[in-house]
């Protein structure tokens, strides 16, 4: 297969330059503080600068670094198997809201990038649901009676164009995909030629008071009438969400195929999950394919995901060569719909939104234009569907309580296991808990034979962090938190490094 022209690195991050803004050094004032530099926050940012507010935007990393940019960049509304399960859970009305939202929120893409003459190889295409197996038919045949009855463009079709036999699949007609970070840096060049504000490594750290809230860095503060935590998972956490909104990790590679790649956007109903679309970003016959999704901190061999992946993209389609590969991670709710609104029931100015289920591309853009509603004193027609606050999720908790009965087997289990004295024994390029005069460390072995050793007591809760292989970081089994070798927050909710 060739060496990897970049591991850990997703191919929209290695495709686009560094675009450096400042970080906060000083105390500053603004109408709305939009923390996070994805696609929630900072088309939050745009919608609201476009409404005439001051708005600033502070970014723990780089502008397009997190999520959004190690996405496999989709913009769609057909969501794998979606609407039959919602019809179930909240019925008609919400379901229907659920599909307007985020067709809007595709739209609402195609917009700006015309808007601002964004150069990011947005394409309309045709997305796919699709079963291999007969076991699963029916289940596509539902999804396209309810897409179809709440008015989304869905057909079932029997044939795709993917190099091998399907039992049946939906279609959504004129979706699109995108170069996500290219998107992003685009608004963001507008947000600065307008006057917004924009500061890159700068970590908010918490919030203090409400209507003006103070949003508290380690370079300043910034004082502000809103503030939007647009942030994946939102670092001031009053209304609990670690223990409503529950991580799930995928992995994705980029790869150039000996052939034409196949047209259209895909995702199986089998399993293990397999997503797959066309990138000319790659090359003229390259391809992106993700799938295999499971819980952060919970797996001892990550490395086998990537293989995995790359034995089916052999099998499957030829590939040539696998140029790029990376994972991320997202939220899921209890009822699969996001978490977009009012932080909690008695913040007054302070928003947020998480729980994007792996489609945070429109569900992302849709959260944006609820927030900006919200703000604005607008009513938006999807705000009660996101509401944070909702009673669905109480009414269906089973999701919720395998969840935490989960974490919690997962914390007992982390403190109450031995961990290795031998410290000398730890291989290059390895990571592993040991103990340190009695307590529990998580060290690991650089290439020059140098040794990290952080503590293993995850800053969120308490749970003792994992080590990723695949991705030389450390995870947390509890919650989904994760850190660097070095100890430095990578996803939160923890948003304080490893001690």
């Amino acid at each position: 297969m060739g060496q990897l022209k970049q591991t850990n690195t997703s191919v929209w991050a290695a495709t686009t330059p560094d675009v450096p803004f400042p970080s906060l050094d000083h105390d500053i004032q603004a109408d709305v503080a939009v923390v996070g530099a994805g696609i929630t926050g900072l088309t939050t940012a745009y919608l609201l600068q476009k409404s005439g507010v001051d708005v600033v935007v502070l970014e723990s990393d780089q502008v397009g670094s997190g999520v959004t940019g190690y996405t496999t960049a989709k913009i769609t509304s057909l969501h794998a198997l979606t609407y039959a399960k919602l019809e179930r859970t909240v019925g008609e009305t919400k379901t229907r809201l659920y599909g307007a939202a985020n067709q809007a929120a595709l739209e609402k893409i195609d917009s700006i990038v015309q808007e601002l003459s964004i150069d990011c190889e947005f394409e309309r295409q045709a997305c796919f649901t699709y079963a291999e197996s007969s076991e699963h038919l029916r289940e596509i045949e539902a999804e396209v009676e309810v897409a179809s009855r709440v008015g989304l463009p869905a057909e079932f079709v029997s044939q795709i164009d993917l190099p091998f036999q399907i039992a049946g699949a939906i279609r959504f007609n004129d979706q699109a995909m995108f170069h996500p970070r290219k998107y992003l840096l685009g608004i963001a060049s507008y947000l600065a030629e307008q006057g917004a504000l924009i500061f890159e490594n700068t970590r908010a750290l918490t919030i203090t008071g409400s209507n003006p809230a103070t949003v508290v860095t380690a370079g300043g503060n910034v004082i502000a009438n809103h503030v939007v935590m647009a942030t994946h998972f939102p670092f001031f956490d009053k209304g609990l969400y670690f223990a409503r909104a529950f991580a799930r990790r995928s992995y994705a590679l980029a790869m150039t195929l000996k052939n034409d790649a196949p047209q259209g956007m895909y995702i199986s109903v089998d399993e293990p999950t397999r997503s797959y679309r066309p990138c000319t970003t790659v090359s003229s016959a390259g391809a992106v394919i993700g799938g295999q999704g499971h819980k952060p901190g919970q797996e001892s061999d990550t490395p086998s995901h990537y293989e995995a992946l790359e034995s089916w993209a052999k099998e499957r389609f030829d590939a040539q060569s696998i140029d790029y590969r990376w994972s991320a991670q997202d939220y899921i709710t209890s009822d699969g719909v996001p978490f977009v609104g009012r932080s909690h029931l008695w913040s007054k100015g302070i928003w947020l939104a998480t729980g994007f289920k792996k489609w945070g591309i429109t569900n992302g853009t849709a959260a944006a234009m609820v927030i900006h509603d919200l703000i604005s004193g607008k009513d938006n027609p999807w705000a009660s569907l996101y509401d944070p606050t909702r009673a669905e999720p109480l009414r269906h908790p089973t999701l919720a309580l395998k969840e935490n009965l989960n974490a919690g087997v997962e914390m007992v289990k982390g403190h109450l296991a031995g961990g290795s004295n031998d410290v000398d024994t730890l291989p290059i390029g390895e990571g592993a808990v040991i103990k340190i005069d009695g307590k529990k460390t998580a060290a690991y072995r650089h290439e020059d034979g140098t040794l990290s050793t952080v503590s293993a007591k995850c800053t969120h809760l308490g749970c003792i962090v994992s080590f990723n292989k695949a991705e030389k970081s450390w995870d947390c089994p509890c919650h989904g938190s994760r850190f660097d070798v070095e100890g430095k927050v990578i996803n939160g909710p923890a948003v304080r490094d490893l001690e």
